[in-house]
């Protein structure tokens, strides 16, 4: 399963490697397996220039990510990307880390295995934004429950805490990452994400009690001061300026313009309350915090004895109300005093970091035991070669050694696989193996870190110097490994005495052995009353008589558990690069770059991946995009798709160099021999293009004729069975043939009409309208004849057709949907006759002497709130009225009737009576003869105004939607909603105003 996952991730990579093809002679390959020069450094750099000066940031390495830092804002990390991304095969699309991401999940979710993403690259690289992004795909795209939304608050907000306690600004970027953090996200069986927990790596202490020049201490002691509320800082014993605390003002720049720090402590405060912390877990933390800038403001004086004394005590007084207990340090010398007094400031802030990340995973854990997938991910700290390169980032330098080598190895391991498989002999490829590095650091009794704790921890005083002197012992003949004292003469100059100097992968770095690399214990506070403080530090470890580990060998530890948790699953590497140090966009710093290329181990890993053959294809696949190079295979090969592919290549004149057969696959060696396939297949595309077009047309035309033959056969089937069929009564098989004899007899009539009365040269009808004959009066007695066609014209259907010649009249040309009523016959009422019945007698009841004219169903809408009541409409000779129940509800006089219309099925009449009603042309029309005003009304569009009482109007708005609705608005506006019109239904409103609304 585990290959079959990474074979279906190379058929898609290679499969879409063709997609960017044609564009790269202007912005380079997306590939850069693709290069032809796969193996030079300025063939390298120029793809990437070429595609970050078109802000095209991602480029690949097989499944590794490039992405190059544009210092501004992209519209490429939009909610519409992210959908784009979700569920497309990897490289279907453009290179993206969302791709990165996608894959990942998908490719979890269907071999149900774990995956890790290794996000790499030095300060201002952009790793914590990679971070931020992965972790916002995944929140956006992954399926969700009220419950599990919970969850994704909680992932998405433990970064603002992290970040505010554990990133800075440094010369190089303004929220650097001053530790290394490994986050797995966890997620059930229907893929979504039910939990998560986060490890942290070698927080970088020093910074507590020291900055550089340009740079500033932890984001959070800034946040507090600028955002935190006046009652905190007075109980903290805080002034807002920090200028007045020692450890906040060292790089002299408290105040960045580029950061918000009272914004930042708003999200930092919001992220507190989801992530479940109480109000006192927040009282002891921001007290630790508070106290370690009270004791950076301690000052030391020596006394008669020679011991440092403290002459004001307001820090001391401070840090014991907020956090510690009032003892602070044991008699000391004065530089160790102040030695002592930074140990303890570095000892609180690091143990406390790693309580608020045990905090957030407490948060963050997932009580279930069903079996979970995880996806993970890496944020380490990059490469670093310093001015002064102490013992932090000797172990920073030593992770990425550990992670070249995982990386190297995995890729290897996967290249060398799938040759196996597909009977490809393995031709050994150069590469820096850094294992030798690695074991220089780590080995057992030889390397450095045991050197260094057997001085550390050995009886007697332990200097640098002596561990210096002890390394040159023991791995001064390494290759790898140099001091001054075993440098040659050139070398010798740029080595201090104290300094020793590795020769890592990505180049040789200087480290001072003083300060950093001795080992110093001090006693810590186990009593204090901060809870926090009492969790970090343990009473047990001071009674503890095993020998304690060294913070190297511990990072040594954690490093080895962390390449165990990665080595278990599935990788995907994303390596970030920065292109200048100013932060510039669109500045691309060749030397820089080179450099990061260099120590990114990115040629090594694209020599791997090329491993000889820049191309690899699935024998069907290559078959099916190629095919119409070669006339045996185009447009269809019935054979073995080995057989059509080893046919094809012969064809277009492979050179046996150029590529090789394995048993499911192709293999092209040469970037340059896909190139010339792929133009020849542009080319070829065109002209195939050009054809199917043409034949696109011609076959379009050919259906149309032969539609349209077919339609004139049918037609002409139609009219023979007709004509065959003409002599019986109407029915199906004749009855399109009689009408279309009657049509045509009648309009030859038209024109053949006799001029008088006397003139009996009538036009001869077919004998199939023989009746017509007699009626239209061919016979003797024409009065006779005529008059029994008139009589045929009943009273009843007068009155129909005068009511339809009325709505001929109002609504012809002016409301829509009265065309589509024409053939729809008017009625004498819509009621049934039970209804009808009651209705009439209701009407004789209630009016006596009032004839019952018509009567239909309405629903009314009163005046106050337009709440919907059914009624009754019913005419009368000269009145309208609504009934209810033998009740009359309104009466209308004709005599006092004006009105409008409008496109929905309602009725308005005097002004507070709004009815609906569904025959609306049927009511309006005998509305209109029987009151002798169809002149009165009016179609109006939009809305309309009306009375709903003495001096107060009010407005109907008309508008199309999905369906019928009749509401009453926010805005307390009659809103009245109907779908597009497809029969007659109109609406219409009168009133009985004197002038109309």
């Amino acid at each position: 399963l585990k290959y079959r996952a990474k074979e279906e991730v190379e058929d898609n990579t290679d499969a879409n490697m063709e997609g960017a093809l044609i564009a790269r002679d202007r912005v380079g390959v997306q590939d850069f397996v693709l290069l032809d020069s796969h193996t030079s450094e300025t063939s390298f750099l120029n793809n990437l220039r070429k595609r970050y000066q078109e802000n095209l940031i991602y480029t690949y390495i097989g499944t590794l990510l490039v992405s190059v830092n544009p210092y501004k804002e992209l519209d490429i990390y939009t909610v519409t990307q992210m959908q784009l991304y979700r569920g497309v095969n990897f490289f279907e699309l453009p290179p993206h880390l969302y791709a990165i991401a996608d894959n990942a999940y998908r490719v979890m979710c269907s071999e149900y295995n774990n995956h890790f993403i290794l996000i790499s690259g030095e300060s201002g690289a952009g790793k914590t934004e990679a971070s931020k992004k992965i972790l916002q795909y995944y929140a956006v795209t992954c399926p969700t429950t009220e419950q599990l939304q919970i969850v994704r608050d909680r992932l998405l907000l433990s970064n603002p805490v992290l970040e505010a306690f554990g990133n800075a600004k440094t010369l190089r970027n303004d929220n650097s990452s001053r530790f290394g953090k490994y986050m797995d996200i966890q997620f059930d069986f229907k893929g979504a994400p039910v939990g998560g927990h986060i490890l942290s790596y070698l927080i970088e202490k020093s910074r507590v009690v020291h900055q550089n020049h340009g740079e500033r201490n932890f984001h959070i002691f800034y946040q507090l001061l600028e955002g935190g509320d006046k009652d905190l800082l007075c109980w903290l014993g805080l002034e807002r300026n920090p200028q007045k605390y020692a450890y906040l003002i060292q790089g002299r720049c408290a105040k960045v313009f580029s950061i918000n720090d009272k914004n930042d402590w708003k999200i930092v405060r919001k992220a507190f309350s989801i992530i479940d912390f109480t109000e006192k877990d927040l009282e002891h933390l921001f007290g630790i915090v508070a106290s370690v800038l009270h004791l950076g403001n301690i000052q030391f004086e020596e006394d008669s004895n020679g011991h440092a004394i403290i002459r004001n005590g307001t820090q001391i007084k401070w840090i014991s109300k907020v956090s510690l207990t009032s003892q602070v340090l044991s008699p000391l010398n004065v530089d160790l005093a102040f030695y002592a007094r930074d140990a303890v400031a570095k000892a609180i802030y690091g143990r406390t970091f790693t309580w608020l990340v045990n905090k957030i995973n407490g948060s963050l854990a997932n009580k279930d035991s069903t079996r979970k997938t995880v996806i993970g991910l890496l944020d380490i700290y990059g490469f670093e070669v310093l001015d002064t390169n102490s013992f932090e980032q000797f172990c920073i330098n030593y992770c990425n050694e550990k992670l070249q080598q995982l990386l190297i190895e995995m890729t290897l391991k996967a290249e060398q696989e799938e040759y196996e498989l597909e009977g490809i002999e393995w031709e050994p490829i150069p590469y820096f193996n850094n294992k030798i590095i690695c074991d220089l650091v780590e080995q057992k009794h030889k390397g450095i870190i045991s050197i260094l704790d057997e001085e550390c921890l050995r009886p007697g005083e332990a200097t640098d110097l002596s561990f210096l002197e002890k390394l040159e012992e023991k791995v001064g003949d390494h290759a790898h490994f140099v001091t001054r004292k075993l440098a040659d003469q050139k070398t010798r100059k740029s080595i201090d005495w104290v300094d020793f100097r590795l020769l890592h992968y990505a180049g040789e770095v200087t480290y001072c052995a003083v300060g950093d690399f001795s080992f110093v214990l001090f006693q810590v506070l186990c009593n204090s009353k901060n809870g926090i403080i009492r969790d970090c530090f343990l009473l047990s470890e001071l009674d503890n008589r095993r020998r304690p580990e060294t913070v190297a060998t511990q990072f040594k530890n954690s490093l080895m558990s962390l390449i165990e948790i990665l080595m278990s699953k599935e990788p995907s590497y994303v390596r970030c690069i920065k292109p200048n140090e100013n932060k510039e966009p669109g500045k691309f710093d060749d030397f820089l770059i080179r450099h990061q290329v260099k120590y990114l181990g990115l040629m090594e890993h694209l020599r791997v991946r090329r491993a000889g053959f820049a191309y690899r294809r699935k024998y069907e696949l290559f078959l099916q995009r190629y095919k119409s190079l070669c006339p045996a295979t185009w447009p269809h090969w019935h054979g073995p798709a080995a057989e059509g592919v080893e046919r094809l290549i012969k064809h277009i004149g492979y050179k046996p160099e150029e590529y090789k057969l394995g048993r499911t696959k192709i293999f092209i060696r040469f970037p340059k021999t896909l190139f010339a396939t792929e133009d020849a297949f542009e080319f070829r595309k065109h002209l195939l293009g050009m054809a199917a077009l043409e034949a696109c047309w011609r076959g379009a035309l050919a259906r149309k004729e032969a539609k349209k033959r077919t339609w004139a056969v049918q037609i002409i089937r139609k009219f023979i069975n007709g004509f065959i069929n003409r002599k019986k009564p109407l029915c199906p098989e004749n009855i399109e043939f009689v009408r279309l004899v009657q049509y045509n007899y009648f309009m030859k009539l038209r024109d053949h009409v006799p001029k008088t009365v006397l003139d009996k040269s009538w036009l001869r009808p077919p004998s199939i309208l023989e009746e017509v004959r007699f009626a239209v009066g061919f016979g003797s007695d024409k009065d006779g004849c005529c008059s029994v066609v008139i009589c045929e014209f009943t009273s009843r259907r007068k009155r129909a057709l005068q009511q339809k010649v009325v709505a001929s009249a109002v609504f012809r040309g002016k409301k829509e949907g009265y065309l589509q009523s024409i053939n729809q016959p008017f009625a004498d009422t819509r009621l049934s006759d039970c209804l009808q019945s009651r209705a009439s007698l209701e009407c004789q009841m209630l009016t006596p002497g009032r004839c019952f004219q018509y009567a239909t169903p309405v629903v009314k809408y009163d005046r106050n709130g337009f709440k919907a009541r059914e009624r009754l409409l019913v005419l009368t000779q000269s009145s309208a009225y609504v009934v209810e129940m033998a009740k009359i509800k309104q009466k209308i006089d004709y005599a006092t009737l004006k009105g409008k219309a409008n496109s929905v099925p309602l009725l308005c009449f005097q002004g507070d009576v709004i009815l609906h009603c569904e025959h609306i042309f049927e009511v309006v029309s005998k509305l209109c003869v029987l009151a002798n005003k169809q002149n009165l009304v009016k179609v109006v569009q939009g809305s309309l105004r009306f009375r709903i009482g003495s001096g107060k109007e009010g407005t109907m708005v008309f508008t199309v939607g999905q369906e019928s609705q009749i509401f009453k608005a926010k805005n307390g506006q009659l809103t009245v909603v109907r779908p597009q019109l497809s029969s007659g239904n109109v609406a219409h409103t009168f009133s009985s105003d004197a002038q109309p609304l």
